[in-house]
């Protein structure tokens, strides 16, 4: 019975100390106590108002979400910085009277990340993601807002597991 009580209690001591080496958001142990994202501008040729604000924003939620870092307006631990590169509507399909079928809406955002506590986790990269419509539709109002939630989410969430889940 003493043999039982020491192997449960070596379980129990295992799960405690790798709950803190590792959680849900594959993060890890992240050694930084503060983040820092930076106004994403948009520098594409062609310009939706907003879009810069609402992805900047959506960056900082997703990090505070997943992450027990705390969210600074300067000197953090963590720096995202960067700018909307591309923001474009391409025609991807044909129909028989020469009109697209099928267009794209895509998006991309060169970031610089920068660890100041680990120097060598820094790196600048491009991230895109598109979605895809029927031609004949109008992408505005709440069409182009559910359109670019779907691609920002998908490009905050590859920027969070590139500099901190590191997938």
């Amino acid at each position: 019975m003493n043999k039982t009580r020491h192997i449960f209690l070596l379980i129990v001591l295992i799960f405690f100390c790798s709950c803190s080496v590792y959680n849900f958001t594959g993060t890890g142990k992240i050694d930084a106590k503060t983040f820092q994202v930076n106004y994403f501008q948009n520098v594409s040729e062609l310009i939706e108002p907003g879009i810069d604000r609402d992805f900047t924003l959506r960056l900082q939620d997703l990090i505070q979400n997943q992450t027990n870092l705390n969210l600074t307006p300067t000197d953090g631990d963590l720096v995202y910085e960067g700018e909307i590169v591309d923001y474009r509507f391409s025609p991807m399909a044909a129909t028989a009277d020469i009109t697209a079928a099928q267009t794209r809406l895509s998006v991309t955002v060169n970031l610089k990340f920068s660890n100041k506590n680990k120097p060598e986790d820094d790196f600048e990269k491009r991230f895109s993601f598109f979605v895809d419509y029927a031609g004949n539709q109008q992408l505005v109002g709440s069409a182009l807002k559910t359109a670019l939630s779907e691609i920002f989410e998908r490009i905050t969430q590859d920027m969070f597991n590139d500099s901190l889940a590191k997938w």
